[in-house]
């Protein structure tokens, strides 16, 4: 690390009085506003969609959850009203789902996020100055995306099949038993989790180190800090707002996973709150219990987000 580098590190910012800042003409400040108006009609058609597509729906599913059925009615019949009590017997019905559809979620993004960044940090750091590189495994890092979802999950679903190599391989190896199978296990779900959203872990991961000053890192080892030390007091603080982002992105979708739980899983053992939500909406016809099952579900991944954030957030994200 250079001198002069070293200076623009240590050297604190100057403080700049307010006073001195010059006032803008009234041509200036008539330009100011022009672009102010200019942005808030532009930011009008993001907030309508989301009106629209995310504000009305969600009070719609809060009010069915709510509905009660009349008496004699027949299956799928409701009526608007004010039944709470539906809330209280899903979660005393599901409530071991709920803990299982967490669980699944937080060990995928901790999978995710040991996988993802090494991966970022190769990326977007040591190889740094070979762009090339840097693009080719890009590309590796975004193609799953090129593709179907569903196809995705299906050839996961090959893979860990009773007829796959893989399961064969673990056999004759003796970490399976002979009668032993992956699919319709915790393991293919969880695997099938990680896999799919391991994406949505790297690239804020990438993003925010393609952005580190390794000027810092070398001056780590200036100052006698090993490679591992470092990397803890250095590196790892400094990229916490793509990690954060990562396991928000990672986990939220993860908890209310549906795909991967009927493809990969399909086991009582394994039933996700997806599944429920599916099994009482579109067989059971339970409307009411189906709306409050989401909602529990969106309160609860509001909740733990939430502490996550003010737990291991910064101030400008609370």
């Amino acid at each position: 690390m250079s001198l002069k580098a070293a200076e623009e590190l240590t050297t604190p910012q100057e403080h700049v009085d307010p006073a001195s800042i010059p006032e803008r003409s009234a041509e200036e400040q008539r330009t100011w506003r022009t672009r102010g108006r200019l942005g808030m009609l532009l930011v009008i058609p993001g907030f309508a969609f989301i009106a629209i597509f995310f504000v009305v729906p969600v009070f719609s599913m809060l009010a069915m959850s709510l509905y009660t059925q009349p008496e004699g009615a027949v299956a799928g019949e409701f009526v608007p009203g004010f039944n709470v009590a539906t809330y209280a017997q899903v979660m005393s019905t599901y409530g071991d789902t709920f803990v299982r559809s967490f669980a699944f979620a937080l060990i995928a993004t901790v999978a995710a996020l040991c996988i993802g960044y090494p991966m970022a940090y190769l990326v977007a750091v040591r190889l740094r100055g070979r762009p090339l590189l840097q693009g080719l495994l890009l590309v590796v890092i975004i193609a799953p995306f090129f593709s179907s979802f569903i196809l995705r999950v299906q050839s996961w679903r090959f893979i860990l099949s009773d007829e796959s190599w893989v399961v064969g391989f673990l056999k004759a190896i003796s970490v399976l038993p002979e009668d032993g199978r992956l699919t319709a296990t915790a393991l293919a779900v969880v695997a099938g989790m990680t896999y799919l959203y391991l994406p949505l872990m790297t690239l804020p991961i990438y993003a925010n180190l393609e952005r580190l000053d390794t000027r810092l890192i070398e001056a780590g080892g200036d100052l006698y800090a090993g490679g591992f030390q470092t990397f803890l007091r250095v590196t790892l603080p400094l990229s916490m707002p793509g990690v954060m982002a990562g396991t928000i992105l990672t986990f939220i979708p993860a908890s209310g996973d549906y795909v991967n739980a009927v493809m990969l899983g399909n086991n009582v053992d394994t039933t996700t709150v997806g599944q429920i939500v599916d099994s009482r909406f579109f067989h059971a016809a339970d409307y009411p219990s189906a709306a409050a099952l989401s909602a529990v579900l969106m309160g609860i991944i509001l909740i733990l987000v939430t502490l996550y954030v003010r737990r291991f957030g910064t101030k400008e994200i609370v």
